[in-house]
């Protein structure tokens, strides 16, 4: 591993680390050849308010295996929506389902804790150290790559390995010379909240070596259903199984079948096992756990996904996994860059995750159990975030490997929704209400424009405009009626009515190439409703009441959950209409209003304070918020006024000041991978501002070379001549040779295969881009 932290274990855990048993070396393969992952530091975003994760998982896997260190024993709160914070000292368990980046969250499911010493069966309190099965830990007793994590656990005196596959994760404990191992499994623990959140659980024995069992939740998500089927390397010496709800009688550890207490099976809200084995003569104890959504027989099917007991085998098979996801580009740079670079592409192939038993049944947004036909079902999905940059990067990525089951598993979704729309915060299948828009349907209408096979397009455009005509939901009916959603009858209603109308124009542009000119036509009419709450005379989206009259008094830096504006300001929401940036440059005047309103946007001084009590609005330079999404296309929007030197110049302070390779990397929560997707477009060279319109904007290119291998064959080649810290600047650029004058690349050309030659130097082109002619697609013509 290339990345700043240093691992210093001890003999037998450095020969962990290194899997000495398999002949592997860190992150690289078994002939000790140098691996994509090796790039990858899985520790950025586990700081700060990145909410990563470091545990193993493959991608887009089912299972994402992980220590949990929330503090506090009932309840966590924000800054452990991942279960894990780099600056905390203690290790709770491991569990076996996280979020990566979410800003919310829930999870953490079925927690494993090994230990060698006394039998405790209460978590404990960090700042006391012994006081429960919780263990203190070191972070140069820690390494982690793509799909491995190992640490040593202080207080239990074990050395635990995590690798995992798409539905199992493997566990590998070595305790000390002449320790009795022991683990407990604690089915009460979630991450967020433990108090209340269980309607139900049940453990069962089967045979000697096996658990199986599951646990209704009513968290984010609710009714959430998880199944799941523990199996060890060698049989239960001795075991309880422990229902600790109050007034239940608790009973002391003993051997099957000793007394009437041990069962084979118990039920009830908090449930909890110890379970002791033999030494085995100082062999290491493995774990196998499957889940399903489905049932615990699901789950036990599950377990035929990782056969034997070979662990650096698994953990081999998981590396292989990674190098092979992460060989879709290769990249030259700076090593601190490319690390970022490979971290974030790292980061965006976690989520959507598979969430489907290896017989293809998964259970949907009814809670009733589906059978999968000719697709892998996928959930996990934080659509207001992620279908602005990381959906689109999987059209180039992996196209018809993952975005075609992505676009079938929404569909089947809104089929089986009870109310007969598109997903709009879902995972495990269920819907959470999270965010706003119906942004299912750009990340549909984008694969098809993009020519993505593997689903029925007309089935697709029904499911899209029958969410798009949902009118119970989010104000729509509202907003079919009056063209924008009145802030008096609906909250947030500024940002739900302009980011509805992107919406509507993909569904728009969708139908269009589909020959239904009517439905293209009421869309690219609703797609125009931006403008009904633009107020030309101060320059910004506005609510509107019912009666047409802007909310007075206003102040465009008036933030709060459930005001006008969706997790931002005025100033963050004004920018949103990327189906139509010639139309918001008319409405500001011409292109020298949107210049200098952005520039107002990025170099204004604002007080930290301002913007406190909303936690996801962060990485401010001024009022522009790389750490939330809303943001995240605005320095591209120069280019749409033939300033492209801007948008350069603009990136240089935003890569510079909002990724870094460590753990407080990430600005702001990476949202299941967007905050990671605009990195990696970034540092090629161009962004897709509006998804659906087969365009990238150009921008400047933040690695000497990237190979983008495409899953046709083909390779497109970006590469920067004079490329160095002080030419922050495109002096020209060439497409395949040719002089390429326009400011954007169309998906064709990408997937055509070819190069993007861009020529840097030190101070700005103003002429490059600048012609109306060579700026990007918009809905209104300049």
């Amino acid at each position: 591993m290339r990345h700043p932290l240093k691992f210093k274990a001890g003999a037998l855990l450095a020969a962990l680390v290194c899997g000495a048993a398999s002949g592997q070396t860190g992150g690289h393969g078994a002939a000790g050849k140098p691996s994509h992952t090796d790039d990858v530091n899985v520790f950025v975003g586990t700081g700060g308010d990145g909410h990563t994760f470091p545990g193993a998982t493959v991608p887009f896997g089912m299972v994402q295996l992980s220590p949990d260190t929330q503090q506090r024993h009932f309840k966590q709160g924000y800054p452990w929506a991942a279960g894990y914070r780099y600056e905390d000292d203690s290790i709770l368990g491991f569990t076996h389902t996280h979020f990566s980046g979410a800003g919310h969250s829930d999870l953490g499911d079925v927690l494993l804790m090994p230990t060698s010493g006394e039998m405790k069966l209460e978590p404990g309190y960090p700042e006391r150290s012994f006081s429960g099965y919780r263990s203190r830990f070191s972070h140069k007793d820690e390494h982690a790559e793509p799909g491995y994590y190992a640490v040593k656990l202080l207080d239990n005196d074990v050395d635990v390995e995590l690798t995992a596959s798409e539905r199992v994760g493997l566990h590998r404990y070595r305790f000390k010379a002449g320790a009795t191992p022991k683990v407990v499994l604690d089915l009460r623990s979630s991450i967020y909240d433990w108090s209340g959140k269980n309607l139900w659980a049940r453990m069962r024995l089967r045979g000697g070596d096996t658990i199986t069992g599951m646990r209704e939740t009513r968290g984010w998500a609710p009714g959430r259903q998880l199944f799941f089927a523990i199996q060890f390397s060698r049989p239960i010496k001795r075991h309880q199984l422990l229902n600790r709800e109050e007034g239940v009688e608790y009973k002391g550890f003993a051997a099957p079948g000793k007394t009437a207490f041990d069962k084979a099976q118990v039920e009830g809200k908090m449930l909890e096992a110890g379970l002791e084995f033999d030494g085995a003569e100082n062999a290491p104890l493995l774990v196998k756990v499957a889940i399903s959504g489905v049932s615990e027989a699901g789950a036990l099917a599950n377990l035929a996904e990782m056969p034997g007991w070979d662990f650096d085998a698994a953990r081999a098979h998981a590396h292989d996994a990674w190098d092979k996801a992460l060989g879709a580009v290769d990249v030259e740079a700076p090593a601190p860059m490319k690390r970022e670079v490979y971290t974030a592409l790292y980061h965006s192939m976690i989520s959507p995750s598979l969430f489907m038993d290896l017989d293809g049944q998964y259970r949907g947004p009814d809670h009733e159990v589906h059978q999968a036909k000719g697709f892998r079902f996928h959930s996990s999905y934080s659509l207001w975030d992620t279908y602005r940059a990381l959906q689109p990067l999987m059209t180039i990525l992996q196209p018809e490997q993952r975005n075609a089951d992505i676009v079938r598993s929404l569909i089947e979704s809104q089929k089986q929704s009870p109310w007969g729309i598109l997903p709009v915060w879902q995972f495990a299948g269920i819907e959470t209400w999270c965010m706003i828009g119906y942004h299912a349907v750009p990340v549909i209408a984008d694969a098809y424009m993009k020519g993505i096979k593997g689903f029925d397009a007309e089935e697709a455009l029904r499911a899209m405009t029958a969410s798009a005509e949902y009118g119970p939901y989010g104000g729509l009916e509202h907003y079919m009626k009056m063209g924008y959603v009145p802030s008096d009858l609906e909250p947030e209603a500024a940002s739900k009515t302009v980011e509805y109308a992107f919406d509507d124009w993909t569904i728009a542009r969708m139908a269009e190439k589909m020959g239904k000119k009517d439905v293209a036509e009421r869309y690219y009419k609703r797609a125009l409703n931006y403008r009904n709450v633009f107020d030309t005379k101060t320059g910004f989206v506005r609510a509107k009441k019912a009666d047409g009259q802007f909310r007075e008094p206003f102040d465009p830096l008036a933030a709060n959950y459930g005001s006008d504006y969706t997790e931002g300001s005025a100033w963050q929401y004004s920018w949103y209409s990327p189906q139509d940036n010639a139309g918001l440059i008319k409405l500001l005047g011409g292109d020298a209003g949107l210049i200098s309103k952005i520039d107002q946007e990025f170099d204004a001084k604002v007080d930290p304070e301002v913007y406190a009590h909303v936690e996801d609005i962060s990485g401010l330079i001024g009022n522009y918020a790389h750490g939330n999404e809303p943001s995240h296309h605005v320095a591209y929007l120069y280019n749409f006024a033939g300033a492209p030197y801007k948008t350069q110049g603009r990136l240089n302070q935003i890569v510079a000041s909002q990724y870094a390779d460590k753990p407080d990397g990430l600005a702001g929560n990476d949202d299941l991978g967007q905050m990671s997707a605009w990195l990696v477009f970034t540092s090629f060279g161009f962004y897709p501002v509006a998804p659906a319109s087969n365009e990238y904007v150009i921008g400047r290119p933040f690695v000497e070379r990237a190979t983008l291998n495409l899953p046709n064959g083909r390779h497109f080649t970006v590469r920067a001549k004079n490329f160095s810290p002080d030419n922050g600047f495109v002096a020209s650029v060439t497409l395949n040779g040719k002089p390429l004058h326009r400011s954007f690349i169309r998906h064709g050309e990408i997937m055509a295969g070819g190069e993007l030659v861009f020529t840097m130097q030190a101070a700005p082109n103003t002429d490059w881009g600048k012609a109306a002619a060579d700026r990007p697609y918009t809905q209104t013509a300049y």
